[in-house]
């Protein structure tokens, strides 16, 4: 069977399984209103407040609340996004990830690119696209926005993965006080606490988080304070203002990359010229923003501005250390009103992201001694963004969605070392990205959509590095997309479904030329993403051991068919990721708060590691096992059990064009280990 055959067959069967759920439609949901009383945040939706929103994509969205990643080990974005369907989470050591969307920087070796982070609302990337992982502390976190692809569309544009907004709680919802303490195997330790409260018109919330682990593997030790504050003044019922601060600071040793067979006989060691070298990444980061919210009748107006600075201490193969200093703002307005009797929801919006980068490399004379300088450069980049969408709902269940977004964006260095020649460049990008769809509620609790979009995605620096013609002369990536799915809720049984086509010009790859050095970033001609997200939990025993006790079997399945297209390695699969990801498990949920079962982490089949599909990352099988209580306040506690058998497996690779027995690009997965913590609330 053809692959586009394979894809219609599976969303003639997804389609079937999503209508045989049976149940009479109660009455639609009304529009979500904020009152403004006391006990909510104008600038923050609660958690119910904000499923409800999300929901208005027609589209691929997920919400994760903190619930779903408060109550086990905590120690990585993989533990907080690991369960939505379409994110693809490969950790690399200690917190590093590597976080793909719908194949979004697919062959990223480093840093990540593809998909737009943000924190309350506010972008945490850089200003030229790329993000780290390191700054997301899955303690602080009321809950977890997650818009696939274009579905993204009011977070401004320049990523194909779309968008990730990380939302802290308020004053006004957070707990006096929450603190837990957590241990584990290779060397783990950590300790959180936050507070909140609100008095009148004014609340706050504040965090902090303490780190360290030993690794893993040799040469992995780390360690990340983490801090954040928001306070909130009620300037009026109809109007609130928030403030907020972010520091983190990160050491982390690299182990680096090692061959197949090395990462599956020796996984703890580490690459003999990283260990000689020391390389590190160690970075000190502040961002200090502000979000004002105003409502009047039937709008909402958003305005905010922000400032993140970091300094990056990172000796690699050469010692690079650099400062950048990313700032903008944004401006939108949702209008919601019934229009000539019919229902209508119009948002405009702006977003401004401009940075600087000051850029050094020196030479990495050994230990992680800086030797002569040996390249200069301050990179400026702008992305200045506008964008539109209406839904107008020709019935009450029944919504036509259209939207627009431009983009123009502005790539400049500056070269301040001239001994290599000048590498002074400038590029200019403009980029319009439509979207269409329509969205049928076919009761509160479930609905159908369909959409069209386009996205587009413009280079990094380091993919535009002036240095030659052809590296000046990186494009755009843009991408169209055809997407359809449901999701919904039952007493016994909540899914989640989506299949897509992305058909992709010019993606941008970033392949391996040669060991100890960064990648090569270059457009592929054509290629083709298409996949199946499916979220499902189902309650599969009842009433065992006391009355709404639940067993339940919650699954995540990912099918990622990524192939070549073009001239180039036509037919090919792209490297990277897995074509099926499945994560099991079957947990048992007492009415007290106790809770136990195992879980399972299955990759089925096998994935490469280059574009001539030569070497391929085995398939494996992970199991892991939970027990814990937890009744959302007073005491809770878990013990949790991963890679129980202690398989030996690789978790990530980076990308080659042509990959031998030799190359050493992967990142062994880790062994048995044991995580234990305690949490208070009160």
């Amino acid at each position: 069977m053809t692959r586009p055959a394979l894809l219609a067959a599976l969303m003639a069967s997804a389609a079937s399984v999503a209508f045989a759920q049976d149940a009479a439609p109660p009455t639609l949901l009304p529009p979500v209103t904020v009152t403004g009383n006391a006990g909510s945040s104008l600038t923050v939706p609660a958690t119910d407040e904000a499923a409800q929103l999300i929901r208005r994509t027609p589209g691929g969205v997920e919400l994760v609340p903190d619930t779903a990643f408060k109550n086990g080990a905590a120690n990585t974005i993989r533990d907080v996004l690991g369960w939505v369907p379409g994110v693809v989470t490969q950790p690399k050591s200690n917190v590093d990830n590597r976080v793909s969307i719908r194949g979004s920087g697919l062959t990223r070796n480093y840093g990540n690119r593809g998909v737009n982070l943000y924190m309350d609302g506010i972008p945490i990337n850089t200003s030229d696209g790329l993000f780290d992982v390191f700054e997301i502390d899955p303690s602080a976190y009321r809950y977890v926005e997650v818009y696939k692809g274009a579905n993204s569309l009011r977070y401004g544009g320049n990523a194909l993965g779309g968008a990730v907004n990380f939302v802290t709680p308020t004053g006004r919802d957070a707990s006096r006080f929450d603190g837990r303490f957590d241990v584990g195997s290779f060397g783990y330790v950590r300790g959180q606490a936050s507070t909140g409260g609100a008095s009148g018109a004014f609340d706050y919330f504040a965090n902090m988080s303490m780190q360290r682990e030993d690794g893993y593997r040799d040469h992995s030790d780390g360690h990340i304070g983490r801090g954040s504050v928001n306070m909130g003044y009620r300037i009026s019922p109809d109007a609130e203002t928030r403030f907020y601060v972010n520091a983190n600071s990160w050491r982390q040793r690299l182990p680096g990359e090692l061959t197949k067979s090395a990462a599956l006989d020796t996984p703890k060691s580490a690459d003999s010229e990283f260990v000689r070298q020391d390389q590190q990444r160690n970075i000190d980061s502040i961002r200090i923003a502000n979000k004002t919210t105003l409502r009047f009748d039937g709008t909402e107006v958003e305005f905010g501005v922000f400032n993140h600075r970091r300094h990056v201490d990172h000796p690699i193969y050469r010692y690079l250390d650099y400062t950048v200093n990313d700032y903008g703002g944004f401006v939108g307005a949702t209008d919601d009103r019934t229009v000539a009797g019919f229902r209508n929801r119009l948002s405009v919006g702006a977003n401004v992201l401009n940075g600087t980068l000051d850029y050094e490399e020196f030479a990495n004379v050994g230990n992680a001694v800086k030797g002569a300088l040996a390249f200069s450069t301050r990179d400026r980049s702008e992305n200045y963004s506008v964008h539109a969408e209406n839904a107008f709902h020709v019935r009450p269940d029944v919504a036509l969605v259209a939207g627009v977004q431009y983009l123009h964006a502005v790539r400049d260095r500056t070269d301040r070392f001239l001994g290599d020649g000048d590498q002074s460049g400038r590029r200019t990008y403009d980029l319009w990205s439509p979207k269409v769809g329509a969205m049928w509620d076919v009761d509160p609790n479930w609905q159908l959509f369909a959409n069209v979009s386009r996205s587009a995605e413009v280079p990094t620096f380091d993919s535009n590095s002036f240095a030659s013609p052809a590296s000046s002369n990186v494009k755009a990536q843009t991408a169209t997309t055809y997407e359809i799915g449901t999701r919904g809720r039952r007493t016994d049984v909540t899914w989640d479904l989506a299949l897509y086509r992305s058909q992709i010009r010019n993606e941008l790859q970033c392949v391996t030329t040669s060991p100890y050095s960064t990648c090569s970033v270059r457009n592929a001609d054509k290629t083709v993403h298409q996949g199946v997200e499916l979220g499902l939990g189902l309650a599969v025993l009842k009433d065992l051991a006391a009355r709404e006790d639940r067993t339940w079997l919650n699954l995540t399945y990912t099918y990622n068919d990524f192939f070549f297209d073009g001239a180039s390695y036509h037919g090919n699969s792209l490297p990277g990721v897995p074509p099926h990801s499945i994560r099991a498990e079957l947990l048992y949920k007492h009415p007290s708060g106790f809770h136990a079962g195992p879980s399972v982490d299955w990759m089925p089949k096998s994935f490469y590691a280059d574009n001539a599909n030569t070497l391929a990352v085995d398939p494996y099988e992970l199991l892991n096992l939970k027990i814990g209580f937890d009744q959302g306040a007073g005491w809770s506690g878990y013990l949790e059990g991963r890679n129980l058998l202690d398989k030996r497996y690789i978790s990530s690779t980076i990308t080659a064009e042509t990959a031998t027995a030799a190359s050493a690009l992967f990142n062994p997965g880790y062994g048995r280990a044991v995580y234990a913590g305690l949490r208070l609330v009160w």
